[in-house]
């Protein structure tokens, strides 16, 4: 939200010019990342949904014996084959994702309906369009890399943001004003009121759910901070032969009454534990994924550990907040929807601003041209 106003009457007083400086200037240093957030993060709402339905809208419940036997099968095509874990889609009802190793060792990701059946298998990197953004509003396909210039971007753009809407703060009494776009004048002052107006109207909610987007990139180091640790508990060596995916799953839902499966991941040689999650009635999920965890032995079906999400203790309860509330996810369909608006709302938002300084320079450039030009000519 720059305050680039042609208009004497809109001009900004001498105090607030060091944080019209500042907006301005971080604005155009990180534009193009905040534009690739923006436009990514409103073409990724429902992706989830989006992919389910481009492989197969047909229903088919979830029958947990059906999907074992479909793991078994995945992990015995080879001597590098092995499944790391299964996780629903967060799409279309009963729908999941198998991450797993395939016989000549490649990462592999199978999309499988609730009976098991195969609807996409494809390795790891290969990536659809919708994945592709995906990737890209989480790393810029850069990994670590991208990670980090993501956590500084988001930074500078809530501080952007914050800078804007002080900026931009109407007096006493011009609220009606300031808040409803002016399309008469020059492309300047059009360009500035729509920018002003857009800002006003939804920089706070955006300030949220940015905000919460980068505190998803800092969750670890948050977690360590707030004493928030995620649940680890001594390995625990297996004893012969292990209970099977189903059981597991039922024995996770079992322990917190009400749940939903979300995915686990499976025993490893050294650790037969099966690490369960799951939605709890009552917590901020409250679509496709969960928060509350159960850790189930892989050797007799007992539970080792069960945390419910409703029952975290406060730092914990935070930091899992993250990714629900910058999604929307807790707010179901209608919080989703307003987070893909608010997507689109920076995205004109980010263009506005960069047509007005654009504009602002060409007219300072006219102006110093014509200064010369007038010095030249003998004219004082």
């Amino acid at each position: 939200m720059s305050s680039l106003s042609p208009v004497s009457s809109s001009r900004p007083r001498a105090s607030s010019r060091w944080p019209i400086r500042i907006h301005r200037w971080l604005g155009l240093i990180a534009a193009l990342l905040w534009l690739v957030q923006a436009v990514t993060g409103s073409l990724i709402s429902f992706h989830f949904e989006l992919e389910d339905a481009m492989l197969s809208t047909a229903s088919r419940p979830t029958d947990l014996a059906a999907i074992e036997r479909r793991m078994d099968e995945l992990a015995a095509a080879g001597p590098q084959s092995k499944v790391i874990w299964i996780w629903t889609t967060a799409g279309l009802d009963d729908r999941y994702v198998i991450n797993f190793i395939d016989g000549d060792g490649d990462h592999r990701r199978a999309r499988i309906d609730g009976g098991g059946e195969i609807l996409r298998n494809r390795k790891t990197d290969d990536h659809s369009f919708l994945s592709l953004m995906r990737e890209l509003h989480l790393t810029l396909m850069a990994g670590k890399i991208g990670h980090w210039i993501l956590a500084i971007a988001g930074g500078l753009l809530v501080t952007n943001l914050v800078f804007g809407l002080v900026v931009a703060w109407p007096r006493r009494g011009s609220w009606l004003r300031a808040l409803t776009p002016n399309s008469q004048g020059d492309r300047t002052a059009t360009a500035y009121s729509w920018h002003r107006a857009l800002g006003l109207w939804a920089a706070i909610p955006t300030i949220f759910v940015v905000g919460t987007g980068t505190l998803i990139l800092f969750e670890h180091q948050i977690a360590d901070l707030v004493g928030a640790p995620d649940v680890a508990l001594p390995a625990n060596p297996p004893e012969g032969a292990e209970i099977g995916f189903a059981a597991a799953a039922r024995a996770a839902v079992a322990a917190i009454p009400g749940s939903r499966f979300v995915g686990t991941t499976v025993p490893s040689a050294s650790d037969a534990s099966y690490y369960a999650w799951v939605r709890a009635p009552g917590e901020l999920y409250r679509g496709g994924y969960g928060g509350s965890l159960v850790v189930v032995d892989a050797n007799d079906g007992s539970i080792r550990g069960a945390y419910p999400a409703t029952e975290a203790a406060p730092a914990k309860a935070f930091v899992a907040s993250f990714y629900p509330l910058h999604t929307g996810e807790a707010g179901r369909t209608i919080g989703r929807v307003l987070v893909m608006i608010a997507g689109f709302w920076l995205t004109a938002l980010i263009v506005f601003g960069v047509l007005l300084w654009f504009r602002r320079s060409r007219r300072r450039s006219s102006g110093r041209n014509g200064g010369t030009r007038l010095a030249g000519s003998g004219i004082r």
